[in-house]
């Protein structure tokens, strides 16, 4: 009876389950740990980054992209599913900017991509994404950090985690957390949660690290303004609070 509900993705079971969302669930649990931090000041998203050989050129390999010129992501899952959502969010994000000549804000772009992924929950001849996200972005509303499955709903977190690792992740991250932690603080502690399920020894190429923020730039009238960005750090940046740790 299971086997008959277990292959379609438009069926329910009569548990009133997707099964092929769970499947997809089981995915994302595969993939490697992802950490989303979110301080007073800005957001921290955190991975650890694998390659399936050491032959692999690493710097070809990204987790951390960027959507927009404030906006973030990183996944854990199966990542040529997750090329497809960062390029339909980065031309969401492109719509946005044309229509209305402000970056997006997180929400919104976190509802685009969910509505994405919900599409292919309900429809025929298609598959889940087999990847959940963590988004991190700066507006005018501040920081803000989501996470969006592949059943297309999506939740705001405080701090939160992704992939194999995520049950003894978040179990480190509600020991460590606190609502006053600043930037610098919560990309420390999104280092020593990698650090708990890390197998083999931590450096600055086997982590990838951005960061969203609230910086003073010059518009084109030549006059400051506080403007959302986010960038991925450099492996410096990185071999300096892994010393730091150490």
């Amino acid at each position: 009876m299971a086997d008959r509900y277990s292959f379609s993705l438009t069926t329910f079971s009569p548990s009133g389950k997707l099964v092929q969302i769970e499947y997809a669930l089981n995915a994302v649990a595969q993939g490697v740990t992802s950490i989303g931090i979110k301080a007073t000041n800005g957001v921290v998203i955190a991975t650890e980054k694998k390659t399936g050989s050491a032959l692999v050129d690493d710097t070809t390999v990204e987790k951390v992209v960027m959507i927009c010129s404030n906006i973030g992501v990183v996944y854990s899952g199966m990542g040529p599913d997750a090329r497809v959502l960062v390029d339909r969010a980065r031309k969401a994000a492109q719509e946005y900017k044309r229509i209305y000549n402000v970056e997006p804000p997180t929400s919104v772009l976190v509802k685009e991509v969910a509505s994405i992924m919900q599409e292919f929950t309900q429809s025929g001849g298609v598959r889940p994404f087999g990847v959940s996200l963590l988004m991190a972005g700066f507006d005018e509303a501040g920081p803000a950090l989501y996470q969006i499955d592949p059943s297309g709903s999506f939740f705001a977190w405080k701090a939160t985690a992704i992939g194999k690792n995520m049950i003894n992740a978040k179990t480190f991250l509600e020991k460590r957390f606190t609502s006053s932690m600043e930037i610098e603080d919560a990309v420390h502690t999104a280092i020593l949660t990698l650090k708990e399920g890390f197998e083999g020894a931590m450096t600055d190429s086997s982590l990838e690290i951005g960061i969203a923020t609230m910086e003073t730039t010059i518009n084109s009238h030549g006059v400051p303004t506080k403007t959302g960005t986010f960038r991925r750090l450099r492996p410096a940046e990185i071999k300096d609070y892994l010393a730091n740790i150490a």
